[in-house]
């Protein structure tokens, strides 16, 4: 069954990638998906056998290298937070792949669409069961590769190439870095099996090795070169450009991408990784800054897009900072329970956007919707309650959606860690609060006020606005069904609150998958906050809301005027702090010299003046020319003999001549 849950994907990928032309469309999507539904449903069972069994199965697959002593087999590692991923990558994957059905109906490449779905849910699903370092690297390019794929599906479109080769040079950066650290750990304690190097992790600790002239603690090198795989891979601050040009893509790739497969991948390695992440304090120092920093940055910029889609990425790269700032401050098991929430309300949202476009006739500006409530009202509901997870609506201390849990979880257990000036609380408190913003923005600029698209051209009834079919709905409702009760139904496993009897509540439910250091007390502490704490969040949430209202339905001509007073500001996160026009000058010029450069004076001048248009075109023309004479006539050869004997008589009597002489 273990091992169905992982191959059962990848053998839709094959069948649809190989033989899809001769199956056709349907098919396809037909086999596809009813085979990632089965590992779905497997996936719940094992979730339910392990994470409440708190089981740890190494189930061995095959034997993969050997390499003089070094040895390394294909197996897979199933232990609780195996169990909670296998959850989230295969129940999104199987609804986006049902929702694909719909909304890829029109492309006449779908098996190729459908194959490259299930090769992504294959790659995540190998880096999540991974009982080796080598075997996650695998999955880790696979994730990267797949996407690369998916986001230039349409390849004849510039801008869909130009995101997929964003993405995929962006996430070499990051994962050249998660590679060194995978080296460092085998120099260190000679072996990439997870067991063997966390069982020597405490050993490393207080060693220091040289670095260009500098004696740097081992730890804290090994786990911020690995933090540097999360950061690309989770599209952290600094390497975070990638993620909202991924909107080039098909819109069911931006839900997997965003819930279930890619940008998870850094937070679940940095929870796998907990038993050397907690060795190295500094390293997580540097998460929570980064997260912090993440959250905040996105935060800010969703506050002025207009595309539907780059809001909702922003928010996901907003809430994978909210994830790191949990597992810098070692709270893994609040990380994960936000990452299994947000699975379901931000594929939720995604999808309920690509509703909306679809309804919209591919539009994706919200300044050319609006009024679409009446039009799309099963939608609307979606996206509402997609919302209502998010923005953490609940009533503090008692119930509330999704998010409302899991988010708000995060906050309390930043303050909880005291970080310097309680700088990742506050931080994250008006990080909330812009989400909040953000997302109400998005709410009523889509589906209430003025109906903007009328005065496009789009007034004609075949062109008006109608609701996606049901094999959009479905999936739809399916994933506002866990954005309502995730949150309240696990959030008692997942952070502890349901094993009041237990020593451990908290480790009740990880048992050994997730690793607490001596010193990390961080589950407990933030059951003992102050009761305001609890209650930042709620009015965060509160006040983003009654704003956002304001603004776009109370006195809509609020947000132009705001932006013509602060029009510097305005430009500055428009344009989305102007990182891409920094790395261009950094980087990208930079390297389009240096190119330019090798080629035309080191490959042109130098290698081909000196190779095919110096020496080498001398003697091809020479050889040229002494071919000519070769004619294949007899009596030219016959002549040219008489001519050579004649030539060497003469010289022959020149010589005696000149012996005469001198004698």
């Amino acid at each position: 069954m273990h091992a169905s849950i992982v191959f059962l994907p990848l053998a839709g990928a094959i069948i649809a990638g190989f033989f899809g032309r001769a199956l056709g469309p349907r098919p396809s999507e037909i086999i596809t998906t009813a085979l990632v539904m089965v590992a779905a449903v497997l996936s719940w069972i094992v979730f339910w056998q392990v994470g409440f069994g708190h089981q740890t199965l190494r189930v061995p697959i095959a034997h993969w290298i050997t390499s003089g002593e070094f040895e390394v087999s294909w197996a897979l590692r199933i232990d609780t937070l195996t169990a909670v991923m296998l959850v989230v990558v295969n129940t999104v994957s199987a609804l986006v792949h049902l929702y694909s059905i719909g909304y890829m109906h029109e492309d006449e490449h779908r098996p190729r669409f459908f194959a490259y779905l299930s090769l992504f849910t294959f790659a995540m699903l190998a880096l999540v069961t991974s009982d080796n370092l080598l075997q996650m690297f695998f999955g880790w390019e696979g994730v990267g590769l797949a996407s690369y794929l998916l986001i230039g599906f349409w390849y004849k479109k510039p801008e869909a190439n130009a995101a997929a080769i964003k993405a995929f040079v962006v996430n070499r950066v990051g994962d050249f870095g998660f590679a060194l650290g995978i080296f460092a750990l085998f120099a260190l304690t000679k072996s990439i099996q997870l067991d063997a190097v966390f069982a020597a992790a405490p050993g490393l600790v207080g060693k220091s090795m040289d670095f260009v002239g500098y004696q740097v603690d081992v730890m804290t090198c090994v786990a911020l070169l690995l933090f540097m795989g999360a950061m690309g891979k989770s599209a952290q601050f600094l390497l975070h450009t990638w993620l909202p040009d991924a909107m080039e893509g098909p819109t069911p790739v931006s839900a997997l991408i965003h819930a279930a497969t890619m940008v998870t991948a850094g937070v679940f390695m940095v929870a796998r990784m907990s038993p050397v992440f907690e060795f190295a304090p500094t390293a997580l120092m540097v998460v929570t800054a980064v997260g912090a920093i993440t959250a905040f940055f996105a935060a800010t910029v969703g506050l002025v897009q207009n595309d539907i889609k780059r809001v909702i990425a922003y928010s996901t790269c907003s809430q994978l900072g909210y994830m790191f700032v949990a597992c810098g401050i070692g709270a893994y098991g609040v990380a994960i329970f936000h990452l299994f929430t947000h699975a379901f309300f931000k594929a939720l949202l995604f999808l309920g956007a690509g509703s909306v476009i679809h309804a919209m006739h591919h539009e994706q500006d919200m300044r050319r919707m609006g009024g679409l409530f009446s039009h799309i009202k099963i939608t609307w509901a979606m996206m509402l309650i997609g919302t209502l997870a998010l923005t953490g609506v609940g009533i503090p201390h008692l119930i509330g959606f999704a998010g409302f849990h899991s988010k708000d979880a995060i906050i309390e257990a930043a303050y909880a860690a005291h970080t310097p000036s309680n700088y990742a609380f506050w931080v994250l408190v008006i990080a909330a609060f812009m989400t909040s913003f953000y997302s109400w923005r998005l709410m009523f600029m889509t589906f209430h006020g003025e109906a903007r698209w009328e005065v496009h051209g789009h007034d004609d009834h075949a062109h008006k606005p109608h609701e996606s079919p049901w094999v959009m709905l479905i999936p739809l409702i399916v994933l506002a069904l866990g954005a309502i009760v995730a949150g309240f139904v696990f959030s008692k496993y997942f952070i502890g609150t349901g094993y009041s009897g237990a020593p451990d509540p908290y480790k009740a439910f990880w048992g050994k998958a997730l690793f607490e250091g001596e010193k990390n007390h961080i589950l407990h502490a933030m059951h003992d906050i102050p009761k305001w704490v609890g209650w930042a969040p709620f009015g965060a949430m509160t006040s983003g809301f009654v704003l956002a209202w304001i603004y776009y339905i109370k006195v809509p001509s609020l947000p132009a005027a705001t932006a013509r007073a602060f029009r510097p500001l305005y430009l500055f996160l428009l344009n989305k702090w102007y990182f891409d026009e920094l790395y261009d000058r950094l980087f990208v010029r930079p390297a389009f010299w240096l190119g330019r450069m090798l080629w035309k004076r080191g490959d042109g001048k130098v290698i081909d003046g000196l190779g095919p248009d110096g020496v080498a075109a001398r003697v091809q023309g020479m050889t040229g020319r002494v071919v000519k004479l070769q004619t294949g006539y007899l009596y030219h050869y016959a002549f040219a003999m008489l001519i050579g004997v004649a030539l060497i008589i003469t010289w022959v009597m020149f010589q005696g001549t000149a012996a005469g002489v001198v004698k």
